[in-house]
């Protein structure tokens, strides 16, 4: 189900532009997490996840595959989600100035990624955008025994 042809640490797999590839992402980063007993946060990890890929899903045109991709390094973790947009993503990286409002539907995942994440981003690809999120290792003291 995944290409373990780079480092150890990196999972890289296409999912369809459809709402199935968010359970999919999940799954797939709770994995990576777990076989490599990594101590990123997993359940924030899944979450944010299922944010990116729900964002591309619904923000970019076509039905071209979006690409995921989970890098386990020694500082945390790093995804990234890869679709044919190159189109910015909204308010990922760009000062809010006003409050959101929370009574809106849309627009909330952006800001979930800016404040669980340790950093968050987005760049050009080939052939679109990236849109990545780190989260840091959790200190064993504070891990789930």
């Amino acid at each position: 189900m995944h290409d373990r042809s780079q480092a150890p640490g990196s999972w890289r797999i296409a999912l369809p532009h459809t709402a199935a590839a968010v359970p999919v992402a999940r799954a797939l980063v709770r994995t990576a997490l777990a076989e490599l007993e990594h101590t990123a946060d997993c359940d924030t990890a899944e979450l944010l996840t299922a944010e990116l890929v729900a964002n591309a899903v619904e923000h970019t045109a076509g039905d071209d595959p979006i690409e995921l991709v989970v890098e386990l390094l020694p500082t945390g973790c790093q995804v990234e989600v890869h679709d044919p947009d190159p189109a910015p993503p909204g308010d990922l990286t760009r000062p809010t100035l006003a409050e959101p409002d929370v009574w809106q539907e849309g627009g909330r995942g952006l800001l979930l990624i800016r404040a669980l994440s340790s950093s968050c981003g987005h760049r050009p690809t080939g052939s679109g955008k990236a849109v990545w999120f780190r989260l840091p290792v959790v200190p064993a003291q504070r891990r789930p025994t």
